[in-house]
């Protein structure tokens, strides 16, 4: 069913708990199936919609999203914690190539419109672990994934990566972990990952 356009209004909301594709996927299928919302454009953590306000609310999108794993942000420093998530996942989890992965706070302060110093202050602000230990986390797990397709030797995920060398790599992985690469290809199949949003 096509939702009413006649007196609609934008919105731009922030989600948090997208963390791939099929987050995207489910998300837009979620909202637009209710039949009162059209949904214009939809990333990682964010969707620009329209709807009619006279027929629903935020309240009934934030039920929407919290009965598939979701949830509505209103608060502007989590809004901007969780851009920093989806844009760090979108280079690290999906990028074919992260290219130089030194220049993190660059692409972020880029991206986000946002002085790094301030980026950084903010999401360690609201977040347990400082944001380079998120970083690094999300590239361990990335790690995790290349070494399960067993397609790519522990150089090439190294490069792929943008690590300086394969021991900057082994150092990193075994002071998240606590196992060393080579126990981890060993044992991979019996060693759960830990899920993106869970980082």
């Amino acid at each position: 069913m096509q939702p009413h356009t006649l007196n609609t209004k934008q919105q731009i909301i922030f989600i948090k708990n997208m963390v791939s594709e099929s987050c995207i996927k489910v998300v837009k299928w979620e909202l637009e199936r209710t039949g009162f919302i059209i949904v214009e454009h939809i990333e990682l953590g964010k969707a620009a919609l329209h709807f009619n306000e006279g027929v629903i609310n935020l309240d009934f999108i934030k039920a929407v999203l919290n009965r598939n794993g979701f949830d509505l942000i209103s608060d502007e420093d989590t809004k901007l914690v969780e851009q920093i998530k989806a844009t760090m996942v979108e280079i690290i989890i999906f990028g074919n190539s992260t290219q130089s992965m030194l220049r993190n706070s660059d692409f972020l302060a880029k991206k986000l419109g946002y002085s790094y110093s301030h980026i950084s202050k903010v999401f360690n602000r609201k977040e347990t672990a400082t944001l380079e230990k998120y970083i690094i986390r999300l590239k361990i797990e990335k790690v995790k994934e290349l070494i399960s397709y067993e397609e790519l030797s522990l150089s090439e995920i190294s490069f792929q990566l943008g690590y300086s060398s394969v021991a900057h790599l082994s150092g990193q992985f075994k002071q998240v972990t606590g196992l060393s690469v080579q126990d981890y290809k060993k044992d991979f199949k019996q060693i759960p990952r830990i899920p993106i949003n869970k980082i």
